[in-house]
């Protein structure tokens, strides 16, 4: 693991890149755009070869400046090929993608003990963010799909609270014993993690919803609605906590539990508070 300053959301700072593989070797998250982290990046992967490890490509989690603000300089630099899903490329137009990566795909890594990644497309925090996943030792490279510091923000339109929540659910399911996120520490109890995301992302839609009126008539602004759904958190998170919010109720619209005109927002006919 290296960690690199970006320009990430607070209270993280750094973001994670990972070299996996015992000989060859995948690089995770091209992130930094700072030049002097960029140099100790360079520095970095190039002395895995004391190891006896060789990179053989550069793979993106997703498009957010805190995980691609490196990418072209650093695989330049290296002669490294850049690996990632369409949608991702399809954010970054100027970058050449050398491999699209999809769902399903398997990247097998050559060493004393070979090494198979499974490719996992995992949207909602982004449509084109991907997980890599170990069965062997049951490690997953999670990227922004959960965090040990900070929070995961679900921006409208950029991502997606329902099919996020479904692909928590599908990390779950994998019962895997090591979570490799791009902020924080390592995740040795991943599957505590994702349930307790998928809890508390469920309590928060519920007080959501509490908080709308119940006549659009009397429709409320996400402003007026964040300090309700947000009062547990500190004013200067209620920018943040407003995307999040609209996310929220994206969600519940389609459900068929809240209702929005001209950017207010109300409970449905029969929404349950």
């Amino acid at each position: 693991m290296f960690g690199a300053r970006t320009p990430t959301l607070p209270p993280a700072t750094h973001t994670n890149s990972y070299a996996l593989g015992a000989r060859d070797v995948l690089l995770i998250e091209p992130s930094t755009p700072y030049e002097s982290e960029q140099r100790a990046w360079i520095a970095w992967a190039r002395g895995l070869a004391s190891q006896g490890r060789t990179p053989v490509a550069i793979v993106a989690t997703h498009h957010h400046p805190d995980h691609v603000g490196g990418i072209d300089v650093l695989a330049r630099e290296l002669g490294l090929p850049i690996w990632a899903h369409a949608r991702t490329a399809s954010e970054l137009p100027r970058t050449p993608i050398a491999r699209l990566l999809a769902d399903g795909d398997e990247i097998p890594l050559a060493g004393p003990i070979p090494e198979r990644w499974t490719v996992l497309h995992t949207p909602g925090h982004a449509w084109g963010h991907v997980c890599l996943w170990d069965d062997d030792s049951r490690t997953v490279v999670v990227g922004d799909m959960a965090a040990s510091v900070g929070t995961i923000l679900i921006m409208p339109g950029d991502g997606d609270m329902r099919v996020y929540l479904e692909q928590l659910e599908r990390l779950a399911k994998l019962d895997a014993r090591l979570a490799l996120p791009a902020h924080g520490e390592p995740i040795d109890e991943p599957t505590t993690l994702f349930q307790r995301y998928i809890e508390h992302r469920g309590l928060r839609e519920k007080k959501a919803l509490r908080s709308l009126p119940e006549s659009i008539d009397r429709g409320e602004t996400l402003e007026d609605l964040v300090p309700i759904a947000y009062n547990d958190v500190p004013v200067t998170s209620w920018p943040i906590a407003k995307l999040s919010l609209a996310s929220h109720l994206a969600k519940l619209r389609d459900d068929g539990a809240a209702i929005e005109r001209d950017g207010r927002w109300a409970r449905a006919a029969g929404g349950d508070p």
